[in-house]
């Protein structure tokens, strides 16, 4: 591995830093936006349960507010339980949309990875050709520094675009896998609301 990094010159350690950095926000988000962790497959029932059994007591809204992002939502909705049905939806509307923010943490970070990884194996394609033009002289050409040249340019290349590819890869799984969560979070909401409101009457 080291000899590939010599052979590949200075400009690879741009390229290196953008895969570490992918690297930490995939591992991230996969432990950040597990299903089960982000949206509990039984708080639903759990929620309605305790609250038929204790109201909207701060120590339900606490719970609920550490749970998980769907508690989240739920809480700002059990909060407000006392107000009418649309002010609860509103409320749960806008924590639900501080909790996309959250989801969709570093993901864009992915894209600009994705975007920016090929344009810095080209930067060391550039950087191998400037060593390429610079080892021919009046004296003949330099073998040694013609080769480094060329591997400086093709493993950047190869470097930026093996980068660029999984970062895209993931980014768009991520923004689809928040997609899909956004959507059962507001229907899990809209059933919510409805429920406590219709033990209400």
């Amino acid at each position: 591995m080291l000899s590939l990094i010599q052979a590949a010159g200075w400009p690879i350690w741009f390229t290196i830093l953008c895969s570490i950095l992918m690297l930490a926000i995939i591992g991230e988000r996969f432990w950040t936006l597990r299903r089960n962790a982000a949206i509990p497959p039984n708080l639903f029932h759990d929620t309605v349960q305790a609250f038929r059994q204790q109201g909207g007591s701060p120590e339900l809204i606490d719970r609920l507010t550490e749970n998980s992002f769907l508690g989240r939502i739920f809480a700002s909705g059990v909060a407000n339980v006392q107000s009418s049905r649309d002010v609860m939806k509103e409320a749960m509307e806008e924590t639900g949309r501080a909790v996309m923010v959250d989801m969709e943490r570093f993901v864009n970070g992915l894209g600009t990875i994705a975007t920016v990884a090929p344009l810095l194996g080209l930067f060391g394609t550039v950087v191998g050709m400037i060593e390429i033009f610079g080892a021919s002289g009046p004296q003949g050409q330099n073998p040694a520094q013609l080769a480094h040249g060329i591997s400086v340019a093709l493993y950047n290349t190869a470097a930026g675009i093996a980068v660029a590819v999984p970062a895209l890869i993931f980014y768009r799984h991520f923004r689809a896998r928040i997609d899909v969560m956004i959507i059962d979070m507001e229907q899990q909401g809209i059933k919510l609301v409805e429920t406590i409101h219709g033990d209400r009457k």
